[in-house]
This record gives C-alpha cells, sequence and structure tokens, in this order.
C-alpha cells in the first residue's frame, strides 16, 4: 500500500514538472507531421517507424488510436504526438465522465511525461456522417475527455480537437463562399462554440485529389498539384489562388468566419495524393503522388500563411506514412503512403528509405540525397 501511495506521489510530481516545464506546448509545433495509420499487416514495426522518422526529422506525428505498443515506442523521442479516442468508443465517452476519465489514465497518463503526448483527437470524420446517434454524442465525448485533463491538470499542455471532412461544408467554391452544411451545423456550432472556448483548433483533412476526381473536367490538375497553371480569383475577396490546398483551407476558414468563430485556427489534419488507383482513378498515380508530396513539403517549409490567413503559417499532416494493405474501399485507399510496407519509399519527396539488413539486426538507413533534405518543419 505504502509502495503504490508513493508511486502516486511520484507520477504526479513528475507530471506536475512536467507540465511547468512545457505549459506552452501546443499541439503542433512546425508546420509539417504525419499520418501514421496501421490497417496493415506488413508494415514495419513501431520501433523501425521510429527511427524512420528521426533520420526524415519529421517531428509531428498522428495515430487514430492510443495504441500501447506504439506509446512504448515513442517513449523520450521528442516527437510531439496526437492520440485519438475512436469513432467506436465516442459513445462510451459521451455517456460516462468515468469512462473518459480511465481512457485518460489508462492511454495518456500511463505514459507522460516520457511519451510526449501533446494533442488528443476525438473521433474521426464524424460530423456530416450518416450516424445521427453519433454525431450528438461527440460534443459530450469531447467535454468529458477535456474535463479529465483538466481535473488531472493536463488540460493546459494538452490539446483536443476532432477531424473533419469536407463533407461538413457547401459553396466552397469560390473559397469565400464556403459555409457548414445545415445538417451538420446543429452539431458542428456548440462544437466550435466550445472549441473557442478552451483555445482549440479546426481539424479539417483536404484532398485535392478528391475534388478532382469529382470533376475532372472543370478542374485543372496542376492547380491540384501546385505546378503552374492560371489559377483561381475569388471575386468576393479579391485573393488569387494558384493551388486548391489553399483554396480549401481558405473555405474553411470562410465557413468559420461566417458561423461567427473567425479567430479559430485551421490545421490541415489530413492530406495527400494516392500513387496508384483503379480504373476510374487515373490521376492516382507513382509521378502525381510525387509532384503533390514534393511540392507541399516545400510549401510548408516556407512558414507560409494562406492569401486570407498570411500570417498563419499553414500546418498540415500528410497521410500516410505507409500504405494501407488491409484498408477498404477503392484501390487509392491502400496507396496513400510515402513509404512502402518494407520501408523503401513509394517515391522520392527527399525521405531516407529504412532497410533491414539481412547479415545484421541493426538497421541501415539508405539516405537519397536531394536538394530538399535540409527543409526544417
Amino acid at each position: 500500500m505504502k509502495i503504490s501511495i508513493l508511486f502516486d506521489w511520484f507520477l504526479l510530481l513528475s507530471l506536475i514538472v512536467f507540465f511547468v516545464a512545457h505549459r506552452n506546448v501546443q499541439g503542433f509545433t512546425g508546420t509539417y507531421g504525419i499520418n501514421y495509420g496501421r490497417i496493415a499487416n506488413n508494415i514495419p514495426s513501431p520501433e523501425k517507424v521510429v527511427v524512420m522518422l528521426k533520420a526524415a526529422k519529421i517531428r509531428n506525428v498522428r495515430i487514430y488510436d492510443a495504441d500501447h505498443n506504439v506509446l512504448k515506442a515513442f517513449k523520450g523521442t521528442g516527437f510531439e504526438l496526437v492520440v485519438n479516442v475512436p469513432n467506436e468508443l465516442v459513445k462510451d465517452m459521451s455517456a460516462n465522465g468515468d469512462n473518459a476519465m480511465n481512457w485518460v489514465k489508462e492511454n495518456v497518463v500511463a505514459f507522460l511525461p516520457d511519451t510526449p503526448i501533446r494533442g488528443i483527437t476525438v473521433g474521426n470524420e464524424i460530423l456530416g456522417g450518416s450516424d445521427q446517434e453519433l454525431q450528438g454524442a461527440l460534443l459530450g465525448a469531447v467535454k468529458n475527455i477535456y474535463n479529465a485533463l483538466g481535473q488531472l491538470h493536463l488540460a493546459n499542455l494538452i490539446q483536443i480537437s476532432t477531424a473533419h471532412s469536407q463533407v461538413v461544408f457547401v459553396n466552397s467554391f469560390p473559397p469565400s463562399s464556403c459555409v457548414f452544411k445545415e445538417s451538420s451545423f446543429q452539431y458542428m456550432k456548440p462544437l466550435l462554440q466550445f472549441f473557442s472556448h478552451i483555445g482549440s483548433p479546426f481539424y479539417i483533412n483536404v484532398y485535392p485529389f478528391l475534388a478532382y476526381l469529382s470533376d475532372p473536367e472543370n478542374i485543372n490538375l496542376n492547380y491540384t498539384l501546385f505546378e503552374p497553371n492560371p489559377g483561381i480569383h475569388d471575386a468576393n475577396t479579391k485573393l488569387y489562388y494558384d493551388n486548391m490546398f489553399e483554396a480549401q483551407i481558405d473555405a474553411a476558414y470562410a465557413a468559420l468566419d461566417a458561423a461567427g468563430f473567425g479567430k479559430m485556427a485551421v490545421i490541415v489534419s489530413e492530406t495527400g495524393w494516392a500513387s496508384r488507383g483503379d480504373e476510374n482513378e487515373a490521376v492516382a498515380t507513382a509521378q502525381n503522388a510525387r509532384t503533390y508530396n514534393y511540392n507541399l513539403r516545400k510549401r510548408l517549409a516556407l512558414h507560409k500563411g494562406t492569401p486570407l490567413r498570411p500570417k498563419i503559417p499553414v500546418r498540415a499532416y500528410i497521410f500516410a506514412l505507409f500504405n494501407e494493405n488491409l484498408k477498404p474501399g477503392p484501390t487509392s485507399e491502400r496507396n496513400f503512403g510515402l513509404f512502402k510496407p518494407d520501408g523503401s519509399i513509394s517515391y522520392n519527396v527527399g525521405f531516407p528509405a529504412l532497410k533491414s539488413s539481412a547479415s545484421t539486426s541493426s538497421l541501415s538507413l539508405k539516405v537519397r540525397m536531394t536538394s530538399s533534405k535540409h527543409f526544417l518543419f
């Protein structure tokens, strides 16, 4: 009993020291991050992933759960990690504050301060979906997770949010005309009110790839790939856009402005381009994926804002670290990875590949030198 009490006091003291040292920590440091999805049975172990991320100098990492093997592997690495409450747990988190407290203790507190968890997302792309009960539960889950963090003196250390798809918007062209869809706004407005109160950002998944697939006759492919093109002019704001990525971000800002939340920051929780696809996904090629991700990496390295928010640097998590062979849906869904399952690169955007030597148990890193290797994010 005495040992248990001493351990609890030691843990609390460690967290207090950690909190004091990092009281101004945000959920995202720099501008470039990666989504580490694991719906696959052939990808490297979390320990090898740590080696890859260190070599690539990618600091911000987002996962879609709170897997303990991953959290242990990230111990002492210094990465900025965002964990997730999966959709299937959201109703439980909303129904009972004790469930939220237990989840935070088991999946966050148990790994602090050694594993640098900086953020929690609650669910993924819930609003705008077909499950109205789940949509109605989201705000309660967010509040209960936040309250648990508050009771544990972690609310000012760990940022909380939830990621949305473009489905929550209507009239996104031109960007200034974008507003929230009425059917989802009944859930979105109180969520935004709460996030505004606690200082959370708005997470949005941005996919010019999907936008092009939906309207290839009217969208210039180069406009989606950051390549030279005529661009578009927004007649309402007199702003010019030479790429769809920034236009989609500013559409989110416009929707927030229209809803009365113009001071809320936008973070891109997912963006990427598939390197393979089905017959109706002809632009899902390795060349296009390389062009998009290479140009996006250069763009983020500039630490610049968008035409509508020029003073707020764009921050984005790239989707995804690996091709995930067990994901359902079209072929493109399984081919968004910057890396193949064996650790080799899917296409060259300046990151090193991970190679496992047959003659030794150590890992060797084969670095492909490019002009972008000195990017700092």
